[in-house]
């Protein structure tokens, strides 16, 4: 498959800003802070998701238009498997890790409640997404997305791309007015542990599948040539961007005066009512569509504006998004993503068996957690590091 290197790089600098929000001390640390999220109600879960929709739709339309529908149905359902396989690679191996080392139940509990070997209803919840760990949860949205995607690929290869949106749109309404819960609230009941959890999720599936599908589009769009990006993103056509810095501009100030409590009563309860993270509600939608269409415009268009700020701005974005190190994480975004759930659970386990770290001792950790990442893909390149095997070179 052929890799496309800005996308790769974008994908691995949310894989390392993923695994700092997800890193957990006692009393926090200084470097989580530094994130676009203090100021945007923008984070990394959104774009890892928009650009795995992304890639499905570019990458599975070509196979779709070359070998027909059911080739590329049959690839999407086997990635899909191979996602499932690793979903519950992680329990298991979360559970086993928890058995042995001392203490595992209580410094995991928060994150795996009672769940066990020898509680088969649990086990069932989570074998249908129904519970979901701490950190666990965007394999399991991932899944249900592909399992939808063969239908809505070959739709928007036949044109039919309005109504995919249409369609997705109304689901996240749907989602939004929580017409979900009308079949989660007996689900819950029916999935409720001894520890009196039933339905556990991060994301709510109707609200964030905007994301997915919405990107799954565009990428469509792309490999069948439907839609020229470099005529939409120009660098003449500056009234799309102006636009979408006046409204990333508008939720700077709101994102720490919210973050902090600072605005009237009245006013938070309205505004929270808009800004449900789980939900993906509208400030979220509107705050990303927003940041991502500056971003694309920046790296498509930026380096090509008359005035050289811009292009200076236009640079410096491309420059983080061709760092090498983030294109390998990128490369190898699934396996780094479940390394990095492996890496969170260790450091927590490790913050809850010792004094409280120090700022110096909790940002040595973070650094390393953020070297290791690149372990899985270094393993998976490891021929074009330390050349091909003898004998693979001799049986040629």
């Amino acid at each position: 498959m052929k890799r496309f290197d800005i996308i790769d790089g974008m994908r691995g600098y949310f894989l390392v800003f993923m695994l700092l929000n997800h890193l957990i001390f006692v009393g926090s640390f200084w470097l989580v802070e530094i994130n676009h999220r203090q100021f945007a109600f923008v984070e990394d879960a959104q774009g890892f998701v928009f650009l795995s929709g992304l890639l499905i739709g570019l990458v599975y339309a070509k196979k779709m238009m070359k070998g027909g529908w059911s080739e590329g149905r049959d690839k999407i359902m086997g990635r899909a498997f191979e996602l499932y396989r690793y979903a519950m690679g992680l329990v298991i191996a979360a559970l086993l890790v928890r058995m042995v080392l001392p203490g595992g139940y209580q410094a995991w509990w928060n994150w795996l409640g009672d769940t066990s070997f020898t509680d088969p209803k649990r086990l069932v919840a989570i074998a249908t997404f129904v519970f979901q760990p701490t950190f666990m949860d965007i394999l399991p949205q991932y899944i249900v997305y592909m399992l939808f995607s063969p239908i809505l690929v070959w739709l928007c290869i036949k044109g039919k791309w309005p109504q995919v949106l249409i369609g997705s749109f109304l689901i996240w309404m749907a989602g939004q007015l929580g017409l979900h819960r009308i079949f989660t609230e007996p689900l819950n009941h029916i999935a409720m542990g001894k520890d009196e959890q039933g339905i556990r999720v991060s994301f709510n599936l109707l609200g964030w599948q905007l994301v997915f599908f919405s990107a799954l589009v565009m990428g469509v769009l792309t490999a069948t040539k439907a839609i020229e990006w470099k005529k939409v993103f120009s660098p003449e056509r500056t009234i799309l961007v102006k636009a979408a810095l006046a409204i990333c501009l508008f939720f700077v100030p709101l994102r720490f005066l919210t973050a902090n409590g600072l605005l009237p009563d009245v006013v938070m309860d309205r505004f929270a009512s808009m800004e449900i993270r789980a939900d993906f509600g509208p400030v979220y939608v509107i705050n990303f569509a927003a940041a991502a269409y500056g971003i694309a415009w920046l790296l498509i268009a930026g380096d090509k504006h008359h005035n050289a700020a811009v292009r200076r701005i236009a640079e410096g974005i491309t420059w983080v998004f061709t760092l090498r190190f983030l294109q390998l994480l990128g490369r190898h975004s699934l396996q780094v993503y479940v390394w990095h759930v492996a890496i969170v659970y260790l450091v927590y386990y490790i913050d809850a068996r010792t004094p409280e770290l120090s700022q110096l001792t909790k940002t040595l950790i973070a650094v390393v957690s953020i070297a290791a990442l690149a372990l899985p893909a270094l393993w998976r390149e490891r021929d074009k590091w330390i050349g091909q095997p003898a004998v693979a070179q001799n049986a040629r």
